[in-house]
């Protein structure tokens, strides 16, 4: 469950921009929000901006930052840091994260600045009993450690080197469980989506998950046989093979592409659909079956485990009926969930302070600088409860939409 994260220096943000899944004080839709020992934690965030202010960047900040821990123990003596800095920040700046989420109950506190060349400082806190207590703290090539964890981190310092995060390292080396347990944080419990910064899509996620999980798979066919596609049964099969630059996907960034060259098997998936009388290929399926069956097995397997999807441009080839049913699905799908929902979208039918509080509402802008500014709704002042957010959104109250200060005009021809 993620409480806050902060980053800085990455793509179009270049000073320190926060978000935060931590209720305000609005009274709005308290039933449907996280209670985590008296702190109210919502479910659901929704970011908006016009194109090119930063929404895509912010939550690729947060993909890169499950990359950098999931792979930093991959590093090599000499090798640089995949770092990717704001156009216009000094030489040498360095990128800081900083993030807060829950684990097993217990909340951490994870941050780490860094440059291309090595990691300038890092830190790992929690909070067992309510009060913050230290796992480990590291300036540069000093680290210090918490007196539980001080004899299992000693004992593993040979294994650390100035590009290489203590995370992944004492993940990987030592027996403490708190810092395994932060790293399966960001390795199985950040689900990001669409995925061009991880290898496996979500059509092999979900065949996946349907083979090991025959509850999920029957879960999933109710909701298809609920929208009139009687689908009996889901056939998979996998084939692993070794990772080669030939199957790297053409359209991976190629600042991402060296995160690939890391990992040494992929698994090719296939799946066929029952429909009794007869059976197809999912690849033969229409794009709308093929869509459902694609985002539907992971949401479902991510409420049911309650992790964290971070979705990009929501709306995209999906009808609006399964946008709200995927939003319903977070909300109330499951007593007591703790799955949580983070994505931008332009759809401002959304914009509705009957489906969301005012928390729950975000906005990308780029300031003077070519930087993303972020906030929320709940920040500005003045936004009644009662208010129209749709209209007070595209009359630019709020910022954060496109203007047009020379409309473009074609030329008029001649004989017109």
């Amino acid at each position: 469950m993620l409480l806050e994260y902060t980053c800085e220096n990455f793509r179009s943000i270049k000073e320190k921009v926060t978000f935060s899944m931590l209720a305000s004080k609005d009274n709005s839709f308290e039933k449907l929000l996280i209670d985590y020992k008296g702190t109210l934690i919502t479910k659901t965030a929704a970011i908006y901006g016009a194109n090119g202010s930063g929404k895509t960047s912010f939550l690729d900040s947060l993909s890169f930052l499950k990359l950098l821990v999931c792979n930093s123990n991959n590093h090599q003596p000499g090798d640089k840091i995949r770092q990717i800095p704001h156009k216009l920040a000094k030489p040498d700046t360095p990128t800081t994260y900083a993030i807060q989420f829950v684990k097993e109950d217990v909340r951490y506190a994870y941050g780490l600045s860094y440059t291309s060349e090595q990691i300038i400082s890092e830190y790992l806190y929690y909070f067992p009993n309510g009060k913050q207590a230290k796992i480990f703290d590291r300036n540069i090539s000093e680290i210090s450690f918490g007196d539980k964890f001080k004899k299992h981190f000693e004992a593993i310092l040979n294994f650390m080197k100035p590009n290489k995060l203590f995370l992944s390292v004492s993940a990987n080396y030592s027996a403490v469980k708190e810092a395994e347990l932060v790293f399966l944080f960001f390795k199985e419990d950040l689900i990001f989506y669409p995925l061009p910064l991880e290898i496996n899509n979500w059509l092999e996620y979900s065949i996946e998950r349907f083979t090991k999980d025959p509850k999920l798979k029957k879960i999933f066919i109710d909701f298809m046989k609920s929208v009139d596609t009687p689908i009996q049964n889901i056939d998979t099969k996998y084939e692993k093979t070794q990772m080669s630059p030939e199957l790297i996907p053409e359209h991976i960034p190629e600042e991402i592409k060296p995160f690939f060259a890391q990992v040494k098997e992929v698994t090719r998936s296939e799946a066929n659909i029952d429909y009794g009388m007869f059976s197809v290929n999912l690849n033969e399926e229409s794009k709308g079956v093929q869509k459902l069956f694609e985002v539907f097995g992971p949401i479902i397997d991510i409420i049911l485990k309650d992790k964290v999807l971070i979705w990009d441009e929501l709306e995209t080839s999906l009808h609006p009926y399964i946008v709200k049913e995927i939003l319903r699905l977070i909300m109330y799908g499951k007593p007591n969930s703790k799955a949580q929902l983070i994505f931008s979208t332009h759809d401002t039918n959304l914009l509705d302070l009957n489906t969301f509080r005012r928390d729950q509402i975000w906005f990308t802008e780029l300031n003077d600088d070519r930087a993303t500014d972020l906030y929320s709704l709940a920040e500005l002042r003045n936004v009644r409860k009662d208010e129209n957010i749709n209209k007070g959104y595209m009359n630019g109250k709020y910022g954060a939409i496109p203007f047009l200060h020379n409309p473009l005009v074609f030329p008029a021809e001649e004989g017109f």
